[in-house]
């Protein structure tokens, strides 16, 4: 296997990582493609790298970069990958950022974000009916009513989403009819 230069190492990085959509499991392939490709990682090495940013806590494509500029160029590769894999993103959501604090003075662009978050609070609901709407049969409608009043009720109370369902979770699994 070969090394990637710093610069090769930073502008793979940047270019993979910040040209899919769709989380950092497109672009940890897109990567991994683009470094067994080059010769500069294999299978073992990309299998490690995987293993071990699923393991690490926070993004796992930042854990991915890091590790992945560690194996072919040690500490300065990995801070050029979390430069490549971290900055641009970070510059183009600032740069929005303030777009969006200059442009929201206009009345249109306040409906149309108004219309923007209910759209994505209407997409939520839907998700989430779809996910109860197998529970909410005949025989099941209560145990999905106790554990919709139960997530109600924490959340009311400013309980943290995560411990609400923490609570639903085991509520549910408490309350759920052996078969």
């Amino acid at each position: 296997m070969t090394s990637p230069s710093f610069g090769e190492l930073l502008w793979a990085v940047a270019r993979d990582v910040n040209r899919t959509v769709g989380g950092g499991y497109a672009a940890m392939e897109l990567l991994r493609r683009t470094f067994v490709k080059r010769g500069w990682l294999d299978a073992p090495g990309n299998a490690l790298i995987n293993a071990v940013s699923r393991l690490t806590p926070g993004t796992n494509v930042l854990a991915y970069c890091v590790a992945l500029g560690w194996r072919v160029r040690g500490a300065g590769g990995a801070l050029a990958a979390l430069i490549g894999g971290s900055v641009p993103g970070s510059l183009v959501i600032a740069m929005l950022t303030a777009t969006v604090a200059q442009i929201d003075q206009y009345r249109s662009v306040r409906v149309a974000l108004a219309i923007g978050s209910a759209i994505a609070v209407v997409l939520v609901f839907s998700a989430a009916w779809h996910l109860l709407r197998p529970y909410w049969s005949r025989p099941g409608r209560a145990r999905a009513a106790v554990i919709m009043a139960i997530t109600g009720l924490l959340l009311s109370l400013d309980v943290t989403p995560v411990r609400t369902l923490l609570v639903a979770a085991v509520a549910g699994t408490l309350i759920l009819k052996p078969e």
